[in-house]
């Protein structure tokens, strides 16, 4: 039952694995086996993070667990310079983990400005769409292969702050389902990982403030937020031939949120 989570020899793509959720997953991908890209905008994070799973992960086939290859997501350039490199240097993607996201409006959508609604739609679905569209190929070819996009709660209900956010994250999560229809012939799985709200950076404006930190966590079953290494798990499950037979799914974590803890 070990080698159901065995990802030794297969390659991974995390994208805003710098810090946050997206470390925690790169960490985790590494710790079963396999070789990660940390990637994000800047160079010396994505070295930093690097160096530190090298440091308890050492070596596989004589290359480092990880390497750190840094691109905008705003960058279709970017992005492809990034899965080249991959390829040079680890060998065909296995695994694509799309985490990086963008929210500059916190607000109701009457206030948001047209470049604002752009750059989260570009950089939380056509970022991904692009990225599947490069790394796809590959897997295809091979019969095998799993895509994760990071969506969100956000995605499957409401907000009056976070509004433009959540219907992208909502999209995501109808890409994941038409991808999982086109690619599933072929082998290759893709699912959606969907947090509640969880401490990282990318998330402070909604944590710090004490009113939404006690509405989400009051109403969830765990009475509390979650921590980045919460998600780790299920992306390992995901990644792995535990999940032989998981596709085209939205996978809350979300410590009961949504739900609501009953009375």
């Amino acid at each position: 039952m070990k080698q159901l989570f065995d990802l030794t020899g297969r390659v991974a793509i995390i994208t805003g694995s710098s810090r946050g959720i997206g470390r925690a997953i790169a960490e985790g991908l590494a710790a079963h086996g396999a070789k990660v890209v940390i990637s994000s905008r800047n160079q010396d994070a994505c070295d930093e993070v690097a160096a530190a799973i090298n440091a308890d992960h050492g070596a596989k086939d004589s290359k480092p667990t990880a390497i750190a290859i840094a691109a905008s997501i705003s960058s279709k350039q970017a992005l492809q310079e990034m899965v080249d490199e991959t390829v040079r240097q680890f060998g065909p993607v296995d695994i694509l983990v799309c985490n990086a996201a963008s929210n500059p409006h916190y607000g109701p959508l009457g206030t948001i400005t047209d470049e604002q609604f752009r750059k989260i739609f570009d950089n939380n679905v056509l970022a991904n769409h692009w990225l599947i569209q490069m790394t796809s190929p590959g897997m295809l070819d091979r019969g095998k292969g799993s895509i994760i996009i990071i969506s969100s709660v956000g995605g499957l209900t409401s907000s009056t702050k976070i509004g433009a956010y959540n219907i992208s994250k909502a999209a995501d999560l109808q890409l994941v389902r038409n991808l999982a229809s086109e690619f599933g012939p072929k082998g290759v799985r893709v699912n959606a990982i969907a947090p509640g709200l969880v401490r990282t950076d990318f998330a402070r404006a909604l944590w710090e403030n004490p009113e939404t930190l006690k509405l989400v966590t009051t109403g969830a079953a765990l009475r509390r937020i979650g921590e980045p290494e919460e998600l780790a798990g299920i992306a390992v499950f995901l990644a792995s031939d535990s999940a032989s037979f998981v596709t085209g799914q939205g996978i809350v974590v979300d410590g009961g949120s949504t739900f609501g803890a009953g009375f």
